[in-house]
């Protein structure tokens, strides 16, 4: 007979539970992001499923998803989305479906997918968008700006519309 000792606990955890399913769920989330005591981001959500039980862990937000992005000066920037994954290892927010960003002054993005790189305080999409400004409505594909919004660029545009006044 044979004995050894090992530190097994991660394989205790994970009996019964199938890897591709969550290993909690939870309900009414409202997660706080801080940078040097400053509240940076506040992320909202119906529900989350959590697989941090993953080799690359990660957290799904399902049933809608809010982010507001609060820059140096505490002005909020909206960010509203179907879905969104949260990688804690990079510190990247991936928003899905219907994602639209209202900007502090109240400039408008809609795409189906944005990325927020929390610790960069940058949003970035290589997908088709429609930003709104005060005197455009600019269309093209893929977006890079900071969370202030004070250098935005629609990449690749394909038109742009000017509005009357």
């Amino acid at each position: 007979m044979f004995f050894s000792c090992n530190d097994s606990f991660k394989q205790v955890q994970k009996i019964g539970i199938s890897e591709n399913e969550p290993i909690g769920v939870e309900f009414n989330s409202n997660i706080k992001y801080t940078d040097s005591g400053r509240v940076s981001a506040n992320l909202i959500s119906a529900k989350m499923l959590d697989y941090s039980n993953r080799d690359f862990p990660f957290y799904q937000f399902i049933d809608g998803v809010t982010l507001y992005v609060y820059d140096k000066e505490n002005k909020k920037s909206t960010v509203v989305a179907d879905n969104a994954f949260v990688y804690n290892n990079t510190d990247l927010i991936d928003m899905q479906d219907n994602v639209v960003i209202t900007t502090h002054d109240n400039r408008v993005l809609k795409t189906d997918q944005l990325f927020y790189d929390q610790r960069k305080e940058w949003f970035s999409t290589n997908k088709a968008v429609s930003f709104k400004t005060d005197q455009d409505i600019i269309n093209g594909n893929g977006f890079d700006s900071n969370s202030k919004f004070t250098n935005a660029e629609v990449l690749e545009v394909t038109g742009i519309i000017t509005l009357e006044d």
